[in-house]
C-alpha cells in the first residue's frame, strides 16, 4: 500500500538549544513538516541523553526546553507525531531484537566509541575505561528510533551519518533473517541534510557548541542574552570608517542565515565601505531578533505552564504508540515470540479451513446506572471501558474502535492485567478483517 513518506528527526536533551541547532536543524525539519505529502516524526532522545548526562534535574530540565523549543518555532503537534523517547517502550524492545542481529565488529567501527578508546588508549589507561554500555550500543538505539516508524529519511548531520548506515545494515539483517522475500518489515532509511548552513559557525570563528562555549542563545535569558553573545564575537581591530573583510568574522554567515540573499550581500558591503563593528552586530542582533522574538514569548509560556507541554506530549505518545505497538507485535510474531494459544490455533485453521470464526467480541452491558463496553478474545478480558452517560455514547466508541483498532491508544478505559496495547489492536484487527469477510460474502 503506497503511503506519504516518512521524515523522522530527533534531537538529544542534555542542554538548551543555541541559533546553530535552530539554523541547522529545527527551521528546516520544521518547514518540512508542513508538507502535505510528508508524515513527519519528530521525538525528543531522552534516553540517549543519559549516555552523557547523569545529572537527572539537568536531563528534566532539558527534556521541557527543548520540547518548548520546538513547539515555539512552529511545530505543530496536530499534524505530525511528537513524542519523547522514553514513552514508547517498543522501542527499547525493538532496540533488544536489533541487538540479536547486529555484530560486535560493525558497533567497534563507530566513531564514538572509537574516540572514546584512543583517548584511554593516548592517557596510558584500559582501551574501554570511559567506555559505558550506553556508549557502544547508541547506534542500535538510534536503528531502533528509526526502524521503529520505517523511516523513509532522516535529516542527519555529518557525524551522523555512520549512524544511518548501521541503521540499514540492521534493517538488512532482520528482514534476511525473518521476513518473506516479497514482504519486508523495514524499509533502508536514507541520509538528507536538514539546511545548507549545517554548522553554523560561533563567536570566535569555530563550529557553535557549548563545548567551546561560543554559542548565541536561542530563547534562553531574553533579548539580553542575545545582545550580550553577540557582543562577544571576534572582530579585528578596525575602526569604524575603515574598509573591513566580511570574511574575517562570523558576523556575515550568521547574518546570511536571518537574512535575504539581497541583504547579505548589502551587509557586506557595508563593511567594505566602513560600517563599524559595533552597528554591525547591532544589525546581526536586530535580524535573529526579528525572527525569534515572536517565538520567544510562546516559548516563556510554555515553559511557565509545564502541564500544557505534558498534555502535548502524552498526547503525541499516544500517536506514535498507535504506529508502534501493531508493528512491534508483528517483528514480535516474526522471531517467536507468540501467545502459547498461537500453534493450536494454527492447528485449528488449518484442520478446519472452511469453519470462519472470530474469538474477539465486544460486549456492552449496563452497570449501576451507566454504561460500559468490554472487549473479549475468546475467554480473555483485554478491556473495559469507563462508565458513560448513555449507552449511545459507548456505542460510539464500539464504532470507532471496529473501523480504527489503533484508536483503542485513545480510548477512555483501562487494560486488564497482563494486556498490552498491541494484544487488543490485533484482536480488534482480526475483528475487523473477519467481519469484512462476512460482509464480502453476504454481497457475492
Amino acid at each position: 500500500m503506497n503511503r506519504h513518506k516518512r521524515v523522522l528527526t530527533g534531537i538529544n536533551t542534555t542542554g538548551t538549544l543555541h541559533i546553530g541547532n535552530y539554523v541547522g536543524a529545527i527551521r528546516p525539519a520544521i518547514q518540512e513538516s508542513r508538507n502535505p505529502n510528508v508524515e513527519s516524526f519528530f521525538f525528543l532522545a531522552d534516553l540517549h541523553a543519559l549516555i552523557k548526562c547523569h545529572d537527572p534535574a539537568r536531563v528534566e530540565r532539558s527534556r521541557m526546553q527543548i520540547a518548548a523549543t520546538w513547539l515555539a518555532a512552529g511545530l505543530d503537534p496536530d499534524h505530525v507525531v511528537f513524542y519523547r523517547q522514553s514513552d514508547i517502550p517498543e522501542i527499547p524492545t525493538l532496540n533488544w531484537m536489533l541487538s540479536c542481529v547486529m555484530s560486535k565488529g560493525l558497533l567497534n567501527r563507530a566513531h564514538a566509541y572509537k574516540a572514546a578508546v584512543d583517548a584511554a588508549v593516548a592517557a596510558g589507561r584500559d582501551p574501554d575505561a570511559d567506555v559505558l554500555m550506553g556508549l557502544f550500543c547508541y547506534p542500535v538505539l538510534m536503528a531502533a528510533d528509526i526502524l521503529m516508524f520505517n523511516a523513509d529519511e532522516v535529516p542527519v548531520g555529518h557525524d551522523q551519518i555512520q549512524h544511518l548506515e548501521m541503521a540499514r545494515e540492521a534493517a538488512s539483517r532482520f528482514n534476511n533473517l525473518y521476513a518473506p522475500a516479497d514482504a519486508p518489515f523495514f524499509v533502508l532509511p536514507k541520509a538528507t541534510g536538514g539546511s545548507n548552513v549545517e554548522v553554523l559557525p560561533g563567536l570566535d570563528g569555530r563550529k557553535m557548541s557549548k563545548s567551546y562555549n561560543n554559542v548565541i542563545p536561542l530563547f534562553e535569558g531574553g533579548r539580553a542574552a542575545l545582545d550580550e553573545a553577540i557582543s562577544r564575537i571576534v572582530t579585528d581591530s578596525r575602526l569604524p570608517g575603515e574598509p573591513k573583510d566580511p570574511n574575517s568574522t562570523s558576523l556575515c554567515v550568521i547574518y546570511d542565515a536571518f537574512s535575504t540573499k539581497e541583504e547579505g550581500a548589502a551587509f557586506r558591503e557595508a563593511l567594505r565601505g566602513g560600517l563599524g563593528w559595533g552597528e554591525a552586530k547591532q544589525m546581526l542582533a536586530e535580524a535573529i531578533d526579528r525572527e525569534i522574538g515572536p517565538m520567544r514569548s510562546r516559548y516563556e509560556t510554555l515553559m511557565a505552564h509545564p502541564d500544557d507541554l505534558e498534555d502535548i506530549m502524552q498526547a503525541g505518545a499516544r500517536k506514535a504508540r498507535a504506529y508502534a505497538a501493531p508493528f512491534l507485535e508483528k517483528l514480535r510474531q516474526a522471531v517467536g515470540l507468540r501467545s502459547f494459544t498461537h500453534q493450536q490455533e494454527t492447528d485449528v485453521s488449518a484442520a478446519e479451513p472452511t469453519k470462519k470464526t472470530c474469538s474477539t467480541l465486544f460486549k456492552q452491558y449496563r452497570e449501576n446506572d451507566a454504561f460500559r463496553f468490554k472487549i473479549v478474545d475468546g475467554v480473555r478480558e483485554l478491556f473495559i471501558s469507563d462508565e458513560f452517560a448513555s449507552g449511545r455514547d459507548a456505542g460510539q466508541w464500539v464504532k470507532r474502535l471496529k473501523g480504527e483498532p489503533q484508536a483503542i491508544l485513545e480510548a477512555p478505559g483501562a487494560l486488564l492485567s497482563g494486556v498490552g496495547f498491541a494484544d487488543v489492536v490485533d484482536a480488534l484487527r482480526r475483528l475487523q478483517a473477519y467481519e469484512a469477510e462476512k460482509a464480502a460474502q453476504r454481497k457475492s
